[in-house]
């Protein structure tokens, strides 16, 4: 598949706001250098991430959504927030492949406060895998004339994962 050379992939970032946000804070005031492609959204626990967040980032025309909190098992200042993250981003990768959206588009990572250096990683290494996929595919279905936009039942998905 041939992308455009030009394709700037718009990228979501749900940010927990004690180490994801705080590690992206730290690459901005170290300036590191990352791409500009993302926005943050804090949160204050990768566990408080509803599905039906990340399912309107990518029906709204997301090309990719980062999540990002704080490290395994033992770093959550919520307890199990991230565990919780870590079993919803599981169960939406499969279903995002039902709806045609490549799992690819969608990653969970976990940054701490002192990880600037990682987080702009991270933010290179998605803008380029979702550069590679090119740009989300129901961008490409809502245009077309004539054609009725994928409908994505995010309220049945709610009740689903809100466990």
């Amino acid at each position: 598949m041939k992308v455009e050379e030009d394709f700037q992939p718009k990228i979501i970032g749900f940010l927990c706001n004690w180490c994801a946000y705080a590690g992206a804070d730290l690459a901005g005031v170290s300036r590191i250098q990352y791409p500009p492609d993302i926005r943050i959204i804090r949160v204050m626990c990768s566990g408080r991430i509803d599905p039906a967040f990340i399912l309107e980032a990518f029906r709204n025309g997301a090309d990719g959504v980062l999540v990002a909190g704080c490290h395994l098992p033992s770093d959550c200042h919520y307890v199990d927030g991230n565990f919780k993250a870590q079993r919803r981003i599981a169960i939406l990768k499969r279903i995002l492949k039902e709806f045609g959206i490549e799992p690819e588009r969608l990653r969970l990572e976990w940054i701490s406060a002192a990880e600037g250096d990682k987080f702009a990683a991270t933010v290179r290494e998605i803008v380029d895998q979702v550069r590679k996929l090119g740009p989300n595919p129901l961008k490409k279905t809502q245009k077309v004339p004539g054609q009725k936009p994928i409908k994505i039942p995010i309220r049945p998905l709610q009740e689903t994962y809100r466990k």
